[in-house]
């Protein structure tokens, strides 16, 4: 009985450091020290502005880039300020959002990256892959200075969240060890 504990104990450890690395909370992830300042980069089959309200909405296979984050998605509302020159402050996708880093690739329904906290929050059947390790659940939060990612379940049966029941599911490779 203690070798099956003691080996549940070392698998748990190796999925939990797995996980880790899959979700971007090691140094390897590349959303540390992502460059917020960089400019962003929008390109879309139609743009609406909307000035009086101090919002952009771009439409059809919308391609978004800054520094080596991309944003792929089907719609995406940009909020700005217009003091002394367009500020975005704000960025809103929806519909088959995808974001890529060079080692991440992350997939939900919606996505709001608040430029000014540096704060991506993708929800809605969130899938994050790095490598062949993937995590799954109903929102993940990225924090683009500290490169920590948080996944939660979410609710079960809310929209989106219907495959993982509410729970946060994962699969992570396992280096293969010689003994």
């Amino acid at each position: 009985m203690r070798r099956i504990k003691l080996a549940a104990g070392a698998a748990l450890a190796i999925a939990i450091a797995t996980a880790s690395a899959a979700i971007g909370q090691e140094g390897g992830s590349a959303l540390k020290g992502h460059d917020t300042d960089a400019p962003v980069d929008v390109a879309a089959d139609r743009i609406e502005v909307q000035d009086r309200a101090d919002r952009a909405i771009f439409s059809g296979s919308v391609e978004v880039r800054q520094g080596n984050l991309q944003l792929s998605t089907a719609r995406l509302t940009v909020a700005y300020a217009n003091a002394d020159g367009i500020e975005i402050q704000r960025l809103e996708a929806s519909g088959g959002v995808v974001l890529r880093s060079p080692s991440e690739t992350a997939r939900s329904q919606f996505a709001i990256y608040d430029l000014n906290r540096r704060i991506v929050t993708m929800i809605g059947g969130v899938s994050l892959d790095r490598g062949e390790s993937q995590v799954r659940g109903g929102r993940l939060v990225l924090d683009l200075d500290s490169g920590r990612a948080v996944m939660d379940g979410g609710t079960a049966g809310a929209p989106g969240t219907q495959q993982t029941g509410g729970r946060v599911t994962g699969r992570f490779t396992v280096p293969r060890r010689d003994n």
